[in-house]
Formats: structure tokens, C-alpha cells, sequence
């Protein structure tokens, strides 16, 4: 299905070494005239990739947390209507006619939320607390922006309706075991800067309990069980976040001490 380019719709990316997929992600953005891609100075060959498509604009800017790193690339898009996708996402050509129609009828609607499929190497997880996952990705500029609140999954603060799409995003987030839990270790430790910076003190339950407790209800109340071996990875992982993060969260009170 061929899509005429839409002046309406900014789409944006920010990258850090991706070089693994920005090729083809880049190339099913045709359906937007402004591309934009902002990164926090790839040493693998993402910038190149970048830089080989004519409608990408590819910025360079410092990475400070994912709040700041949104914010910066909201600011250089020329249109209103913003989609951010990330670079292990892909829109299905259902979804991306939904987001055309949606954008032509510019309804009195803020922002939009998508349901994810997350896949596990190259198979559907289906549960472990994924089967709920919605996240913004199309909002209009000058209603939305990401909080300071967040650090690491980040917040949207919109101004006005909320609506779902019908069609789902596809999530490629895991594709192997050392890059996942270099991700979810990153997120442990920057939700830390999070709590530390509102002076939350954890207590013994969060130390040596919040890890199992999320692991458990993961894997069982959120049946992770059913996904069989990956629900025992992804559940295990995301409990490693955790105690990633108050793992950190000590070591920046030790510095302050």
C-alpha cells in the first residue's frame, strides 16, 4: 500500500546505537513529510543509516533522561500533529491508515493511546503483564508535554480528550538476553535518580521484598506462567529493574553521606 506523504504529521525517534533497525523502520515512514531523529551520539552506524534517507533530519543532543530527550525533540518538529515511535517499533499498514484518517479528521481529541504487541525474539508474548500495554504515541504539540516528574517511562501531561486506536503498535523490545537486561538495569537506575530527586526513602520491604513481590505478580497474577520459559525471563528481568533501582538508590545516598 503506497502513502502519499501527510504535511501534517512529525514523526520522531530517539536513538542510541540502533543501527540494527533503523533501515527498515525508516524505510515505512513514508506517510510523513517531516522525520526526525534525534540521538545521543550512536558509535554504531545509526547515524549514517540515518542520514541516507533525504526526509530525515538527524540531530545529535546530549542524553540526560528520557523526559528531556522527548521534550527536545517535540520542540524541533514543525507540525502539530507528533507521532513518537521508538526504534524497535513498527507500524502495521492498518495502523499507519488509521493514523492518516485520525489526522485529517483532527478531532477534538488530545492524544491518542496505542496498544502493543510485544514480541520475544520473533514470537508474540502474550501475557506476563504485557497483554494490557498502551502507551501515547500521536498527540497534538500544543496540548501535550512530557512531565519533569519522569525520568524513565515517561509521562504524558495532555491537555484535553484521550482516545484509543484500534490497531496495534508491534513491539520488538526483546531480541536477545544481555541487551534486555542492559535496558532494564538502565530503567532500574534512573527511576532511582527519580525517587531521589522527591527524597524517597525506601524501606526494608522495598529493598528486599518489592523485587519479589513484582517477579510473583508478573508471573502469576498477571500470568506470566503461561508464557512458559520467556514469561520466567521477561518476569525475572523486570524484578531485576527493581532491585536495580534500589540497589542505586542506596549507592546515591551513600554519596551524599
Amino acid at each position: 500500500m503506497d502513502f502519499r506523504p501527510n504535511k501534517n504529521i512529525s514523526v520522531l525517534i530517539i536513538t542510541l546505537n540502533e543501527e540494527v533497525h533503523m533501515n527498515e523502520l525508516l524505510s515505512d515512514l513514508d506517510f510523513a513529510d517531516e522525520v526526525i531523529v534525534v540521538d545521543s551520539y550512536s558509535t554504531d552506524r545509526t547515524k549514517s543509516i540515518c542520514e541516507s534517507f533525504k526526509n530525515v533530519k538527524f540531530l545529535e543532543n546530549k542524553f540526560e533522561n528520557y523526559t528531556t530527550q522527548r521534550n527536545f525533540a517535540i520542540d524541533q518538529a514543525r507540525n502539530n500533529w507528533i507521532l513518537f515511535i521508538d526504534a524497535d517499533e513498527r507500524l502495521t499498514p492498518a495502523l499507519k491508515q488509521e493514523i492518516i484518517e485520525t489526522v485529517e479528521k483532527n478531532e477534538d481529541v488530545s492524544a491518542y493511546l496505542f496498544y502493543r504487541t510485544f514480541y520475544f525474539k520473533k514470537k508474540i508474548l502474550r501475557f506476563s503483564g504485557w497483554q494490557t500495554d498502551r502507551i501515547y504515541r500521536l498527540f497534538k504539540k500544543d496540548k501535550c508535554r512530557y512531565t519533569h516528574r519522569r525520568l524513565v517511562h515517561e509521562k504524558l501531561d495532555v491537555d484535553g480528550k484521550i482516545a484509543y486506536f484500534k490497531n496495534k503498535l508491534i513491539h520488538y523490545s526483546y531480541a536477545d538476553y544481555e541487551s534486555y537486561k542492559g535496558k532494564m538495569i538502565a530503567y532500574g537506575k534512573l527511576k532511582a535518580r527519580e525517587k531521589y530527586q522527591i527524597g524517597f526513602k525506601p524501606t526494608f520491604f522495598h529493598k528486599y521484598g518489592h523485587s519479589i513481590y513484582n517477579f510473583l505478580y508478573q508471573y502469576l497474577i498477571r500470568l506470566g506462567i503461561l508464557d512458559g520459559r520467556k514469561g520466567i525471563i521477561i518476569c525475572y528481568l523486570n524484578a531485576l529493574s527493581v532491585s536495580s533501582r534500589y540497589k542505586e538508590l542506596a549507592r546515591l545516598y551513600n554519596e551524599q553521606k
